[in-house]
């Protein structure tokens, strides 16, 4: 039998992530020690009153229906939450809409905006669901570079005119993945004022909220004056709270957005399972205990490997959260070929910038997702490359 993949396939790329993998489990079979900040997976526990609640809730046998979407007790928590946290007023029924991690949320958002043909603005580096997404739908992505003399946000002015108009969405990260770019109340006014002006459409991909190591709250998007007008947020509760496998996120924001994805995803699933969600709202409930000990851990991290990649040479994109770190290595090569060098002479995995788009070529991202001696350690191996 003949199997003919679908032209839309042609969209997904073999990721690079197994091909890394594979390199390693190979450096390590020769008894090195490898050190690998290529997965953005948390590797801290969820807390304890976390596991807690998801073990009780899901040995109860009348926990197993369909949830058909987010239940009342989890958006609430989203709502009690984003008013405790930054200060901003959202209706639990009509303005938060649960989604199956904010993967799911992200490639099937442009489906209840987009058209054939219609401009969606994204970063160059961004995260690649986003072009998944906006590719899946039919529209086009517009790349909008994060420059050094930017500081790394995009640079709004320079979006032509034409383009601006014929522009459905606009997709943002901050702080961000790959490069952990901070915004700022600036910068955000500036994004309202563009929306506006232009009848585009604000998606503000909220992951790294709580990665902060400077202030004293996360700066939500929906807190700017006019966001709640032209725009959402999406965020998970993979990053914060450690429930990258459990598969829970939201999307806050205009009312009428939020009911045109609600309408989509009632014919895409039946929710998530209600334990999860139980246990989501209560990592909510005490979101301020758990994402303290957080940023006192990434904090630390972050310190680690900055100055250590400091001390070789390397050029570490200044920045104070996230939960990476952007950085220019200084040998004159490709940067897919230097991550496997790095793989085979140095024992560390990261991944290459230009996976992220064509901006990252000559970068590499490395992930906090190991403690503060084994990125110390990583430094001291990577000293070794000739």
């Amino acid at each position: 039998m003949k199997i003919i993949p679908s032209k839309k396939m042609s969209i997904f790329s073999p990721a690079i992530f197994g091909d890394l993998k594979a390199a390693a489990t190979a450096k390590k079979n020769t008894g090195a020690n490898v050190v690998d900040l290529s997965l953005g997976s948390p590797d801290l526990p969820p807390d304890e009153k976390i596991r807690q609640v998801l073990s009780e809730q899901s040995a109860l046998a009348t926990s197993y229906g369909y949830t058909l979407g987010g239940t009342k007790r989890f958006n609430e928590a989203v709502a009690n939450y984003y008013k405790r946290r930054s200060g901003v007023q959202l209706n639990p029924e009509t303005e938060i809409l649960q989604t199956m991690g904010s993967q799911e949320g992200l490639v099937h958002l442009p489906f209840a905006f987009c058209d054939e043909g219609d401009i969606v603005l994204t970063t160059n580096p961004a995260y690649v669901a986003y072009d998944a997404g906006i590719k899946l739908a039919g529209a086009e992505p517009y790349y909008m570079p994060l420059k050094t003399e930017n500081d790394f946000l995009p640079d709004l002015k320079a979006v032509p005119t034409e383009v601006a108009e014929k522009a459905k969405l606009m997709i943002l990260n901050l702080p961000g993945n790959p490069v952990p770019a901070m915004p700022s109340p600036e910068f955000f006014e500036e994004v309202v004022e563009f929306a506006k002006k232009h009848n585009v459409i604000i998606l503000h991909d909220a992951a790294y909220s709580e990665y902060y190591f400077t202030g004293d709250q996360p700066m939500s998007f929906l807190s700017t004056p006019g966001a709640m007008e032209v725009g959402m947020e999406i965020n998970s509760l993979s990053k914060s709270f450690s429930l990258a496998g459990a598969r829970i996120a939201y999307i806050a924001g205009n009312e009428e957005m939020i009911q045109l994805i609600k309408q989509l995803k009632s014919n895409l699933d039946y929710g998530t399972f209600g334990p999860i969600q139980e246990a989501a709202a209560v990592a909510l409930d005490n979101g301020e205990e758990i994402t303290d000990r957080l940023r006192k851990e990434f904090s630390l991290r972050h310190k680690v490997l900055m100055e250590g990649l400091a001390k070789i040479g390397w050029t570490a994109t200044p920045s104070s959260g996230g939960m990476f770190v952007w950085a220019k290595y200084p040998y004159d090569m490709d940067d897919v070929e230097f991550v496997f060098k790095a793989i085979h002479e140095a024992g560390v995995v990261m991944v290459p910038g230009s996976i992220f788009g064509s901006e990252g070529k000559g970068y590499v991202r490395m992930a906090l997702v190991q403690n503060e001696q084994a990125l110390s350690q990583a430094v001291d191996q990577l000293r070794l490359l000739k």
